[in-house]
């Protein structure tokens, strides 16, 4: 076990596989594929319903029924009930491509041309299929569909261009037709009695009578690999109208919902969308959608204390927690000090010459376009926002840097350096640039290796250093001003930007480092590396911590301000990975207890479904597998801890935080002078000090009743012996007796530290 272990995968959508729709009573659902599982949306507000556990191999066709899901994956069909697999259907020997639903039973074709017949009611662990159908040799299926109204017929196209007609229950082939030469890439069911559609891989679509076998010349709806949904409309025979730029990649399904004017798509471009059909010109609109990354991002942000995440990917989207898509995005800085004022978030795009601001509250685009150096414009490759949320600072390419007023747009002067050849702040293209948290100095990196301090005001150079080697990446921790670099030695250096000099040095990864991220308290330094590793290095021990190894390397990471949440994206992969950090929820504050040192780990990737423990992965040298845990083993015990340590860790920190510096705390809280009495007292009753905090009243004496010194001070001793012990007292004295002192400690637990330290001082003069 790991200091971080994988949790879920967010962003992920769908995929190129077929979604399947079905009606339960009044709500519809779709399941859709996201690799090796499946998710379940409600289709009133697409919000998501069920996600299914792990298969071992990816979803290759869906077909759903009730509340059970046939999901077919590799040579073999999982039967789901909801997110339980109750039953696995292993007869076919090759791939699986196509199930479909045909009344009480359920049809599955495999690229070999075997057709099996399944009954799914009564179902058992591999469950025998109940018929078997061989097609011809020279007939590739690629689709497949029941014609309403046709009893126990099925329709099946093929990559040869040919349609044939089946009989399933006397398993014969009772008609051919010859196609359009043209592979067949699906079928679909008319509401006209005898006709369907066919869509052929040329771009065409023939709508056929398959009785009389005759082909009309209208249309119905169609997708095309350009991601535009033509509307055709059936009565008038032509184009109603064309969705444009519906999606981004190639239509993988379309579906009219029954008795509703409601579209569903959804494409290979990672989303799913609605369209309604209620204008007056007949055109759909936008009705609601769920969409994430089409492309993998590449750099991700904790947002707001670690509720969102920011992400930008080559797919020209900037999202919040894939939601809103933006524009083409290659980095970006945000600051949440200035957020309800103006823009906060700053975006600079790959070949462009200009950087772009975004109001993150509201989700538009800013009113402001920041161009630094106009006379000489070349590409922005770095931007960062002050730490009061007033500034953003630019640096481009050509080794410019400049500075702008995200209020106004203006720009605020430019930092040149007059040793450089020419007038600019670096030689070559700048690499980074951070500011302080005190709007005190400016952090600059350029690509030759050259790191310089600036005012932050006056904008002039203070200091610089050589890093010895080109440099491709700074992050910049302002709480203790380290610098971290990374150079093209694959060599990870930490700075000291107060002291100017080198503090840290970090060796260890073997390929391109692609993204760093300091812990919110500094202590941690992550890196991730083309090499496939994650690497944690304890900043003050100056050693590293722990490394695991995946099998997709990653691009990005950052590390939640609570320390809770890693996110990390990875090569090829669309969705964002969490990961959770263990030594947070488990009670232990002793990472060495997760932590594999200097060993590295393979560890799989998070699932789209939550995982309960580790997966690992079989590793090679120098790999090391990390040792199975038991479930007494799998959280540290007090039996494994230090004997006789005291250990709170189910309290909050300000319940015993303070017993460490009590006596500091009281000297700090003494009172200057003693407090005065009043002119004029006001009545009150006599009461007996209490140590439990209870109000006792003294029993009130007769004023004309004379006591002599001696009996008062024998009385005044038998009231101190018979005076009500503490509620405290109490509760010791009686789990001594019972020899059980759970009450005893939750009571413990309740007392402020303050009451609790009078209470042991009161007991030892007891």
């Amino acid at each position: 076990m790991g200091i971080f272990e994988p949790y879920r995968v967010i962003g992920c959508i769908t995929s190129s596989v077929p979604f399947s729709v079905q009606r339960l009573g009044t709500e519809t659902f779709v399941t859709v594929s996201v690799g090796k599982a499946f998710q379940v949306y409600n289709c009133a507000k697409l919000n998501l319903v069920l996600v299914s556990p792990q298969l071992p191999k990816k979803i290759r066709a869906f077909a759903s029924y009730r509340d059970f899901t046939f999901a077919a994956y590799g040579n073999h069909i999982a039967v789901f009930k909801r997110t339980q697999q109750v039953a696995t259907w292993s007869r076919h020997s090759a791939k699986v491509n196509l199930l479909l639903l045909f009344g009480d039973h359920i049809l599955s074709v495999d690229v070999d041309g075997n057709m099996f017949i399944w009954g799914f009611k009564g179902l058992e662990e591999n469950l025998a299929p109940i018929g078997h159908i061989m097609l011809d040799n020279k007939f590739t299926p690629t689709c497949l569909m029941h014609p309403d109204t046709y009893l126990n017929k099925v329709v099946l196209g093929s990559q040869e261009g040919t349609l044939q007609l089946w009989n399933i229950s006397t398993k014969k082939k009772l008609y051919e037709f010859k196609g359009w030469n043209s592979s067949i890439t699906s079928c679909v069911s008319s509401p006209a009695l005898d006709v369907i559609a066919i869509g052929c891989a040329d771009g065409k679509i023939h709508v056929h009578n398959i009785r009389c076998d005759e082909e009309w010349t209208t249309l119905l709806a169609s997708g095309g690999s350009s991601g535009v949904i033509s509307i055709w409309n059936l009565e008038k025979r032509r184009l109603q109208s064309v969705i444009r730029e519906a999606h981004d990649n190639s239509i993988i399904s379309l579906h009219f919902f029954a008795n509703e004017p409601v579209l569903m798509s959804a494409s290979a471009d990672n989303s799913i969308k609605m369209w309604i059909f209620d204008t007056s010109d007949g055109d759909p609109r936008l009705l609601r959608f769920r969409s994430g990354h089409s492309a993998p991002p590449h750099c991700i942000r904790f947002y707001a204390n670690g509720r969102h995440i920011l992400s930008a990917g080559q797919d020209r989207a900037f999202r919040l927690f894939s939601i809103i898509q933006w524009n083409t995005n290659i980095h970006f800085y945000e600051s949440e000090i200035r957020e309800r004022d103006w823009c906060n978030v700053v975006t600079c795009h790959m070949d462009t010459a200009q950087a772009y601001v975004w109001r993150l509250q509201n989700f538009v685009l800013g009113e402001h376009i920041l161009k630094p150096c106009p006379e000489n414009p070349t590409p922005v490759k770095a931007c960062a926002i002050s730490a009061c949320g007033n500034f953003a600072v630019l640096g481009t390419a050509g080794g410019w840097i400049e500075r702008f007023n995200l209020q106004s747009g203006i720009s605020r002067g430019s930092y040149l350096d007059v040793s450089e050849r020419r007038s600019c702040a670096h030689e070559g293209e700048v690499v980074g640039v951070a500011c302080d948290s005190t709007n005190t100095l400016m952090i600059s990196a350029g690509y030759h290796g050259d790191v310089k301090v600036w005012d932050f005001k006056g904008r002039e150079l203070k200091s610089r250093w050589e890093v010895g080697c080109s440099l491709v990446k700074i992050v910049h921790h302002r709480l203790n001003g380290l610098l971290a670099t990374v150079a093209d030695d694959l060599v990870i250096r930490l700075f000291d930007v107060e002291a100017l000099r080198m503090v840290r040095k970090f060796e260890g990864h073997t390929d391109r480092v692609t993204d760093l991220s300091f812990s919110e308290d500094g202590k941690w330094l992550l890196s991730s590396s083309m090499d496939g590793t994650l690497r944690i290095w304890d900043v003050i021990l100056a050693r590293q911590i722990d490394a695991i190894r995946v099998d997709v390397p990653i691009t990005a990471l950052s590390l939640s301000p609570n320390l809770d949440i890693l996110a990390t994206a990875h090569v090829d992969q669309n969705g964002v990975y969490l990961w959770v950090n263990q030594s947070m929820f488990s009670g232990a504050s002793v990472v060495d207890s997760y932590a594999s040192g200097k060993e590295v780990v393979s560890v799989k990737l998070p699932s789209v479904s939550s995982m309960e423990g580790s997966q690992f992965q079989d590793s090679v040298e120098p790999i090391v597998k990390r040792p199975q845990h038991d479930e007494a083993s799998v959280l540290p015990t007090f039996s494994q801890q230090i004997p006789e340590l005291v250990t709170l860790s189910l309290l909050p920190k300000s319940q015993w935080q303070g017993l460490i510096n009590l006596d500091i705390i009281k000297v700090r809280n003494k009172p200057v002078e003693p407090p005065k009495k009043p002119v004029n007292a006001p009545f009150f009753l006599p009461s007996i000090p209490s140590l439990s905090g209870e109000v006792l009243f003294k029993p009130s004496e007769p004023m004309n009743e004379e006591k002599d010194t001696k009996t008062e001070e024998v009385e005044n001793n038998q009231r101190k012996l018979d005076r009500p012990s503490s509620q405290f007292l109490q509760i010791l004295q009686s789990s001594a007796k019972m020899k059980n002192f759970s009450a005893f400690t939750d009571y413990m637990k309740g007392l402020s530290p303050s009451t609790l330290d009078m209470e042991l001082r009161m007991l030892q003069i007891i």
